[in-house]
């Protein structure tokens, strides 16, 4: 994480870099550090392989220490008291796609702890791989559209233990950076990577969104950038 801040000029300032350790959450990080994130700048693959998450910041001015995600479980998961845990972060980028026809989702499938669910398409980044390109590649295998991407808007975290889709115990943080995008020329979506987490995927009108059933993290994202 590196933190930029406004220096009244043409230029910005870096005022922190950090690294975003398992289970921690980047408003966390930076406020603890001093500084309240305005919005996420960008994403980007280094020389060394890590993303670098760029962050514009300003200076606390009494706020609060935002509210610590903490760590959830899988509902109705009993972990015997010597069980293993497969510690896993995962940085996956993803896109809520707009064109005339609507909004662009995704069906969460049998896979994942929450088929049925609706979302937006993206998915985990391959290691040799940037993230702005890891969301055009997920789009077209989930959703079989082309789209323009546009800014990085939202950087969620959520960090639970649960069981993955190979059934191993996970103590598992996922960080999604979240891009607006448009479709130029929409088509019927259809899912080319068959088997995968995503079931299916349709274009919502904007007038019906609501009665979607999106997952949470999706709800309250989509209530902001929405509005």
């Amino acid at each position: 994480m590196v933190g930029l801040t406004d220096d009244g000029g043409d230029s910005a300032s870096t005022v922190f870099v950090h690294p975003l350790a398992h289970g921690a959450d980047p408003t966390v990080v930076a406020h603890d550090a001093g500084w309240a994130v305005v919005r996420p700048l960008s994403a980007d693959r280094g020389p060394d392989g890590e993303i670098v998450l760029t962050l514009r910041v300003r200076a606390l001015d009494g706020e609060p220490r935002p509210p610590d995600p903490g760590r959830g479980r899988d509902a109705g998961l009993q972990l015997p008291p010597d069980a293993e845990l497969e510690v896993r972060q995962r940085v996956a980028a993803y896109a809520v796609v707009l064109s005339d026809r609507g909004l662009l989702a995704t069906e969460y499938s049998d896979r994942t702890a929450v088929p049925g669910r609706w979302g937006m398409p993206g998915g985990g980044i391959d290691a040799d791989e940037q993230p702005a390109d890891a969301v055009l590649r997920e789009v077209g295998e989930e959703t079989d559209q082309s789209v323009v991407l546009d800014d990085l808007v939202s950087v969620q975290t959520s960090h639970w233990v649960g069981r993955s889709p190979r059934g191993t115990l996970e103590d598992f943080q996922a960080v999604r950076l979240v891009y607006r995008a448009t479709c130029p020329e929409p088509r019927e979506p259809r899912v080319l990577d068959v088997g995968g987490t995503t079931e299916s995927a349709r274009w919502v009108p904007l007038a019906t969104w609501p009665q979607v059933p999106w997952t949470h993290n999706w709800e309250q994202l989509l209530g902001e950038l929405l509005r």
